[in-house]
């Protein structure tokens, strides 16, 4: 019903800076919350941020002061701005979408496959 696709990832030196894109496609009209996860090898995949449908932000400890997360839904589009980048950031970083269960939403979440964020020291 939803389809998510990341785009924006690649290799860059500690201190830079980077923006994800994740385009959305499909019943838009059903999404409720989006975010960013990511999952570095041999660990859990973790939120680095969340935005609500009415705007509200929350952020990972790790990442708060240096992420911006924001959308723009007319272009149906989730954002991830990434300053003073950390060796520690490095992992992949998925885009979630949460729907609605009413109408004819389905009610589930949707995941993108992926883009590799690699972050030198």
């Amino acid at each position: 019903q939803v389809q998510l696709v990341e785009s924006g990832g690649g290799l860059v030196q500690a201190g830079g800076s980077l923006r994800l894109s994740c385009g959305a496609s499909g019943h838009t009209g059903c999404i409720t919350a989006m975010g960013w996860y990511r999952q570095a090898p041999g660990k859990e995949r973790e939120l680095v941020a969340g935005i609500t449908g009415g705007g509200g932000t929350n952020y990972a400890d790790s990442v708060k002061g240096r992420f911006t997360i924001s959308r723009d839904n007319a272009k149906n589009t989730l954002y991830l701005q990434m300053n003073s980048l950390k060796p520690e950031d490095t992992a992949v970083y998925y885009c979630k979408a949460d729907t609605r269960s009413t109408g004819l939403c389905y009610g589930m979440d949707y995941w993108g496959k992926g883009t590799l964020v690699t972050v030198s020291s």
